[in-house]
């Protein structure tokens, strides 16, 4: 009779044990079409404290799992202490969460955060999500077979019994939704977009670049983005520094035609909206490398003249001027731009099953809810 090997879970601590945790996944994955493989450096900068000013405000540990000497799984436990203080709990996250069809495995990476958390004085387990809002979060649960993209967790079916097995239980879910965007803007979303600039004295702006972005507006943008995802589930407000890197991170590879801001007659930021190229049949083709072809890839695909498939990543709006039909304005001034890309799939982001303003703004054209998220939530 065939034995299993003991389990062991080892803390990663060096640079060469991080990229063995970053790589497993890709490993893990790597005979599935549907999963985006993630951009190696950017993973990598995720967990520098130098690097990503989310550490500032989080503990965090990461471990693997090895029987007989290989890796079969990876966990990231997370103590966001601005998240708990902001909605008065003491969670401890679970994320980076991959494993092999092994209950055993899954068990004990999640035993090791759990104890990880008690240890840490929090009463609650929550994932999978990361850092912040920004990073992958979500258990998918329906929409296997698409692809995932970049801005998208993705994993394999039987994660699902694992987490349940666990005694985790739904808190939260998201949807995506994919849009088949319409030929020309709808007169009655034209009419409304007008009527919204008249009423309420705003108007679209639209930049050039990054550098014409800051020097007109500074940060607003960001600051936009803080004030109105303030309410959404585990949110956690960012700080200055986590501003300005996610603006260096981000506004220098956009394309700034799918990126639309409304301002005010005081010229300030009151609504966003961002889209960008899905690259992730670009990240696949180099597994999330830059090198040797990998730039080549990404940089073909973010300034492709014409595309089937973008990401529609995020709509923001200020809360002094939420309800007063802004929305309107971003698909005004987007669905001819995205006609003119030759654009035949729009693939929303995860958007939370109980914001249901925001699903309306997708779910007015032609549309399927094709992926379904969720995080867990158990008491430890």
């Amino acid at each position: 009779m065939l034995h299993k090997m003991a389990l062991e879970i080892r803390k990663i601590g060096t640079k060469r044990e991080l990229e063995k945790f970053i790589q497993f996944a890709n490993d893990l994955y790597r005979d599935c079409p549907y999963y985006c493989p993630p951009l190696f450096f950017d993973e990598m900068n995720c967990f520098n404290p130098e690097m990503n000013p989310a550490l500032e405000v989080c503990d965090y540990q990461l471990w693997m799992a090895y029987r007989d000497n290989k890796p079969v799984g990876r966990i990231a436990g997370i103590i966001n202490r601005r998240a708990n203080e902001k909605w008065g709990f003491k969670h401890v996250r679970f994320g980076w969460f991959d494993f092999i069809d092994d209950l055993e495995v899954s068990k004990a990476l999640l035993d090791t955060v759990t104890t990880w958390g008690k240890e840490h004085g929090m009463d609650g387990l929550n994932g999978p999500v990361g850092f912040t809002d920004f990073d992958h979060e979500g258990l998918l649960l329906k929409g296997y077979e698409y692809p995932a993209v970049m801005a998208s967790l993705y994993n394999y079916p039987y994660y699902v019994r694992h987490i349940e097995a666990y005694g985790l239980v739904k808190e939260a879910d998201w949807v995506e939704i994919q849009v088949y965007p319409p030929q020309g803007c709808p007169e009655r979303l034209v009419r409304i977009a007008n009527i919204v600039k008249e009423r309420s004295h705003v108007h679209v702006v639209k930049v050039k670049n990054s550098r014409e972005l800051v020097r007109r507006f500074g940060i607003q943008y960001m600051d936009v983005i803080d004030e109105a995802y303030q309410v959404l589930y585990n949110f956690q407000p960012m700080t200055v520094a986590q501003k300005n890197y996610y603006k260096n991170m981000y506004f220098p590879i956009l394309n700034f035609d799918f990126v639309t801001l409304v301002v005010n007659d005081q010229d300030d930021i009151v609504g966003v909206g961002l889209g960008m190229p899905d690259i992730s049949d670009a990240l696949r083709k180099c597994d999330g490398k830059l090198f040797p072809f990998g730039w080549y890839h990404l940089l073909k695909a973010l300034k492709a003249k014409k595309m089937k498939s973008f990401s529609f990543l995020l709509i923001a709006i200020r809360p002094d001027y939420q309800d007063k039909g802004i929305n309107a304005l971003f698909f005004q001034d987007q669905i001819p731009i995205i006609n003119q890309y030759g654009i035949q799939i729009l693939e929303t982001t995860n958007i939370l099953e109980t914001n249901t303003k925001n699903i309306a703004n997708f779910t007015q054209f032609d549309h399927k809810i094709h992926k379904r998220h969720r995080a867990y939530i158990k008491t430890i």
